[in-house]
């Protein structure tokens, strides 16, 4: 009874914390990982239900990750499935019924679903327990399915999940899930204020903006690990980051059409307006309500600093574009910010954004080779490029990849 007690008080204060995420990934990344300790279960998955469909969205495999050299994460291939009873997920989400099977190969008779062993014959990896529950709102809608695998003893042998542990684990995914939505509508609004600045720069797409915000969070951690940063606050900045990076070039919403559409290269005077994008963003964001707005403001006031100082807009009022007045150059613009005066939300969305512009189509060029993108960046780092952050950018290229291949331009 007491470790019952002590079970529901950690639910409780879970479910607090997860209201705390913003950020819908990161959100999806802790709720995995506090499931799996809960029933100490050796993998699992989450699915996020998208109308007719659910796309497989977060994955952990402990043993899998056990064989990655240090520091890697494990790479995974995004897919959907129907909504209906022919797969294990499929039919939670369907029936919105909780699946506990202790071995997915020896399914009972009768059940309508079947397990596809192809997942296990392309990772190498068997599944045997399974406990598969809907991740359902107040008002019982399905959103998604949390799915767990392999439970193990205190000596990691394979187990079938306790029929105990089902209302309590079931309890953690409703909170679960009241989080997985506020989450959703986090960032329903800001796509929407990306589909607002698309309509008028046709770069600022939801992919575009989705692969440099996450790029910017996995150079970050790598880069804050390695500087020692305590893990809970990497972590509270991984969340306020990755929303902040989305809105990096959100201030082009004030610059003209005739600039933003231009199907050629800018001129001088041009580059110049086009510029101005950068406070204008950061003036969206200049009254701050929480440490999100602070870090909007400082990625797009700063992404376009260079670590040489030659970059832009410089030492400026965010809410005016004038130069400080101790931050003066000789033709009385402003001295451009350099090395660790440029902040650290600025130096990774830097990165960030270029590697995407380089890789991507656009009206006045076609996308650039991957060795010659590389060879680019290597080549700047020190001069346009924190080179800490560079060398995080390269220790992640496995990651990276495979962000790009996870929000593709359509």
């Amino acid at each position: 009874m007491q470790d019952e007690k002590q079970k529901l008080m950690q639910i409780v204060n879970l479910g607090l914390e997860f209201a705390q995420i913003k950020d819908f990934d990161l959100l999806l990344e802790r709720i995995l990982t506090e499931a799996r300790q809960f029933v100490n279960a050796d993998a699992g998955s989450i699915y996020i239900r998208e109308g007719s469909i659910l796309k497989f969205s977060y994955c952990q495999n402990e043993t899998l990750r056990k064989k990655l050299p240090h520091g890697k994460k494990l790479i995974y291939a995004t897919f959907t499935i129907p909504i209906n009873e022919k797969s294990i997920s499929g039919y939670v989400a369907y029936t919105g019924k909780t699946q506990n099977i202790p071995n997915v190969y020896t399914l009972p008779g009768g059940v309508p679903y079947s397990f596809d062993k192809r997942y296990d014959e392309l990772s190498q990896y068997r599944t045997r327990s399974m406990l598969s529950i809907p991740l359902k709102t107040n008002r019982g809608d399905v959103i998604g399915v949390l799915q767990l695998i392999n439970a193990q003893d205190n000596n990691a042998n394979i187990i079938p999940f306790a029929i105990d542990d089902e209302p309590l684990i079931m309890h953690f995914a409703n909170n679960a899930a009241m989080a997985v939505e506020r989450a959703q509508m986090t960032r329903a609004i800001i796509l929407r204020m990306i589909k607002v600045a698309e309509l008028r720069d046709p770069k600022e797409t939801g992919a575009h903006v989705n692969r440099v915000a996450s790029y910017s969070v996995e150079i970050y951690e790598t880069w804050a690990l390695k500087k020692g940063i305590p893990q809970k606050e990497i972590d509270k900045n991984k969340d306020i980051l990755r929303m902040a990076a989305m809105l990096h070039d959100v201030g082009k919403v004030a610059i003209s059409d005739a600039i933003l559409k231009k199907p050629g290269k800018l001129d001088p005077s041009e580059i110049e307006i086009m510029r101005q994008h950068s406070f204008l963003g950061a003036k969206l964001f200049s009254d701050k309500y929480s440490d999100f707005d602070d870090a909007a403001l400082q990625v797009a006031l700063n992404h376009h600093e260079r670590w040489d100082g030659n970059g832009y807009p410089g030492h400026v009022d965010p809410l005016t574009g004038t130069p400080m007045p101790s931050h003066v150059n000789e033709k009385g613009g402003a001295i451009g910010k350099k090395g660790e005066e440029i902040p650290v939300f600025g130096r990774v969305v830097a990165i960030a954004d270029v590697y995407d512009a380089l890789c991507s189509r656009r009206v006045y060029k076609e996308p650039w080779d991957e060795s010659k993108v590389l060879e680019t960046l290597s080549k700047d780092s020190g001069s346009h490029f924190d080179p800490d952050m560079i060398d995080s950018f390269f220790s992640n290229l496995d990651v990276i990849r495979n962000i790009t291949a996870r929000y593709p331009d359509k």
